[in-house]
């Protein structure tokens, strides 16, 4: 199914046509799958799912890469925001909100929440935001603020404020349609594998294709592809949500698209008529998509994952029961030495435009009584999906080594890491990438404004809080 602001039905059967493109998917029938191992009572559990459309209706800046020089100038595929609410039998609920975005800041994330939680009840731990980090999609509020909200015209600076008020209030929506949505469900999980992620720091993009035919890339990786299932109590498929570590950066042009992750979305759907198909963002921030470039390749890819996912959905997936468990928090994520006032102002005629674009930025804050934070307030989130996978979000471009540390440490075959989570403020190393430096380790904390590159603690202080959480009490 391609991807269009096409009308649809919800579970009552009422048409519903979009608004401001928005399309609602609820529960409705679709192929029958195969039957689960020991299915779960009828009625245990509960789903709503519910999809809008989110892509830009005037031509604006694209977020992503500093070398463009114009806002889009077309479409390849629609951009969605995606929202799957989960509810045990004790009636505790979650809800995934799925994004083809580059990310979301601080500040948008906070009034998204707030507001489902006004509207709709919700804790903050119920609610996780994941972006697929598409580097086709629209600049949204102020992440990466000093490459837009610094470089350009006031036009644009107004279109992308008008785009962040529409994505908060589509999204509000889009969590209570999910809900009024809710129905008796299955859920089943599993784990595929998928190859065409690659390590962007251990290997040269002309040397992959020699290197895969060798079978010698190098650098850690993760290929799995968690897979959760939502099925109806006939055992036909409503929805599919999978993960995958790689970044969303096969396409570098001027046109809308969800890239790889929206392919795979797309071939996922037209295989399975009524069922919403989701993708979140792992821990992918030094795992690049290899050859790249082409749109081709971007469908390639989407239909490598779909693939994978297939296999997942082909064979008895593991049915979940129990309960579910949530928590959420916040911990102030050293950051190293700050600048002080004196060489801000220095930077401030810096050749690079984008240093000299943070050091103004960051003087306004200073001017303004806002002085600079040792530390930033960094979201980690878990929830336990009854007895089934533990699923940890953590924010910011996560690099692969957390998933794998996490992985190791937490139980592989049941522990889920998604990246580009809550809050996307900047590249998280891991302490072997921060001391090695690069760009991953250093070099992009001028794009996303923070002063100064992460303390030698990041990957600790984030670790002993994914440990907290998974021993802690959970609601």
């Amino acid at each position: 199914m391609v991807h269009g602001s096409v009308a649809a039905q919800n579970i009552t059967g009422r048409t519903v046509r979009p608004v401001l493109a928005l399309a609602i998917l609820g529960l409705v029938a679709s192929g029958t799958g195969p039957a689960l191992a020991d299915p779960p009572a009828a009625g245990a559990w509960k789903a709503g799912v519910a999809s809008a459309v989110i892509t830009p209706q005037t031509p604006m800046w694209m977020a992503g890469y500093a070398a463009r020089t114009r806002p889009a100038e077309g479409k390849l595929t629609d951009l969605w925001a995606k929202a799957l609410a989960l509810q045990d039998p004790a009636g505790e609920r979650v809800v995934l909100i799925t994004l083809d975005l580059v990310g979301i800041d601080r500040g948008l994330s906070q009034a998204i929440v707030r507001q489902l939680q006004e509207k709709y009840g919700l804790r903050r731990e119920q609610v996780a935001l994941n972006c697929s980090h598409t580097h086709s999609g629209p600049v949204v509020a102020r992440n990466l603020r000093p490459m837009h909200e610094y470089a350009l015209e006031r036009a644009q600076q107004e279109l992308i404020h008008r785009y962040a008020d529409f994505l908060q209030a589509t999204l509000v929506n889009l969590v209570g349609q999910a809900l009024d949505n809710l129905q008796p469900a299955r859920i089943a999980w599993g784990t595929g594998r998928c190859t065409f992620a690659v390590n962007r720091r251990e290997n040269r993009e002309a040397d992959v294709p020699v290197r895969r035919a060798n079978n010698d890339l190098r650098g850690p990786h993760d290929h799995d592809v968690p897979v959760l299932a939502v099925r109806d109590l006939a055992g036909h498929l409503k929805a599919v949500c999978a993960g995958y570590a790689c970044h969303a950066t096969v396409l570098s042009g001027y046109e809308w698209s969800g890239d790889y992750p929206g392919y795979y979305q797309i071939a996922l759907e037209a295989a399975h008529p009524g069922a919403v198909a989701m993708f979140w963002a792992g821990c992918g921030a030094d795992q690049n998509p290899l050859p790249r470039r082409e749109v081709s390749l971007a469908q390639e890819y989407g239909r490598q994952l779909a693939a994978a996912v297939e296999e997942v959905l082909a064979r008895p997936m593991r049915p979940i029961s129990g309960t579910l468990q949530a928590s959420y928090s916040e911990i102030p994520l050293a950051l190293d030495t700050l600048p002080t006032r004196e060489q801000l102002v220095a930077q401030t005629t810096d050749a690079n435009k984008y240093i000299a674009m943070r050091a103004r930025m960051l003087l306004e804050e200073i001017d303004a009584g806002r002085p600079l934070s040792p530390t930033y307030p960094y979201p980690v989130q878990r929830w336990q999906l009854g007895d089934g996978p533990q699923w940890y979000f953590l924010g910011g471009e996560v690099v692969v080594e957390y998933a794998l540390r996490n992985k190791a440490e937490q139980g592989a075959e049941r522990t889920w890491v998604a990246g580009y989570s809550n809050d996307v403020m900047a590249y998280i190393p891991s302490r072997r990438v921060l001391n090695e430096g690069g760009y991953e380790g250093g070099g992009a904390m001028v794009y996303y404004g923070l002063p100064t590159i992460w303390s030698p603690q990041v990957e600790s202080q984030i670790i002993d809080e994914v440990r907290r959480q998974s021993f802690a009490p959970s609601h």
